[in-house]
């Protein structure tokens, strides 16, 4: 919910007044849930920051798309063997080369990432580990890593558009996430809960690093992502648009799973930084905040966790309710 969400243990939330489309826009009536206007974005309890180590700020040869200084989403350098993987069987983007460390040669964990590329025709280098571990620029490349075209950025009119078709838009905005662990998870939650578009700052927010299409699993390829120069203002946009707009904060006196029909509507799910949790021109911009509920005696999820969580939640209502 926001940074490390998760809701408030002991909490009574509140039922949601809507789900009717009789307000504006196709929005239910009550379109703000009581905290939605609170002046402080909720600070959560646990949002260690999972990075460390080798930076994956992509300097190396303009490569990555790290926090705050990328102008596109980046992705140019893809590392791990699942997530080149995807980059090559999802031609979505044009591969200049992979790389795969010389020990690895003839070995069968990477046989069909070699096939696949000459499939593709796209050049395949097998390199001196030591040299593919100086351009790594994540942990542990796993012997593999391949240069490609930058992501293309998804058009924000385009996923708002998406509000005529046979399934309303399911977004998700990310206020100022800066871990490529939570981004990387959080996209691959995303891509496996029918998440339809995911908004990103275009600064002071990590981009697609390395480190996130190889903790996204690949799913970085797949699921649609628009760069926005504020988040506050692309969120009315989506709710001059007809779109919910929830937070997930820890604070919250509503619970995720008080939500019912209001999941069915065109939604977008905003989750806060780590600690920090959802800004206060963020947080205003909700129509309503939600928590997950917490029975233990920790307060707070990390981000990743509470974005999965929330995110398949909407997936299971959507399946559930006509």
């Amino acid at each position: 919910m926001s940074g490390s969400s998760s809701g408030r243990r002991g909490s009574n939330p509140r039922k949601p007044s809507g789900a009717k489309s009789t307000g504006r826009g196709g929005k239910p009536p009550s379109s703000r849930s009581a905290g939605s206007n609170r002046s402080g974005g909720g600070r959560t309890g646990g949002g260690a920051r999972s990075g460390g180590g080798r930076s994956d700020g992509g300097s190396r040869s303009g490569r990555g798309g790290g926090a705050g200084g990328a102008k596109g989403l980046g992705g140019r350098q893809v590392e791990g063997r699942q997530a080149v993987r995807e980059l090559l069987m999802g031609e979505r983007r044009k591969v200049h080369e992979v790389w795969i460390s010389a020990e690895l040669e003839g070995d069968a964990g990477v046989a069909d990432i070699v096939e696949i590329a000459a499939a593709r025709r796209v050049p395949l280098l097998h390199v001196a580990r030591s040299r593919l571990e100086r351009e790594a620029r994540s942990e542990a490349p796993q012997g593999v890593l391949a240069h490609a075209a930058e992501i293309a950025e998804a058009d924000l009119g385009d996923l708002i558009g998406a509000t005529s078709g046979a399934v309303p838009p399911f977004l998700v905005a990310v206020d100022g996430v800066t871990d490529p662990g939570n981004l990387g998870a959080i996209i691959r939650s995303c891509d496996g809960a029918g998440v339809t578009g995911v908004l990103l700052p275009r600064h002071r927010s990590v981009h697609v690093t390395p480190t996130v299409a190889k903790a996204s699993a690949g799913a970085v390829e797949y699921v649609p992502m628009a760069l926005v120069p504020g988040l506050p203002g692309a969120l009315k946009q989506l709710s001059d648009r007809g779109v919910w707009v929830v937070g997930l904060d820890d604070e919250a006196d509503r619970s995720i799973y008080e939500m019912g029909p209001l999941a069915t509507e065109p939604i977008c799910l905003v989750l806060g930084a780590e600690g920090a949790g959802l800004s206060r021109l963020v947080r205003e911009r909700c129509d309503s905040i939600v928590s997950i509920p917490m029975a233990g005696r920790i307060s707070s999820l990390n981000v990743a966790t509470a974005a999965a969580i929330s995110l398949y939640n909407v997936s299971r209502l959507r399946q559930e309710l006509p």
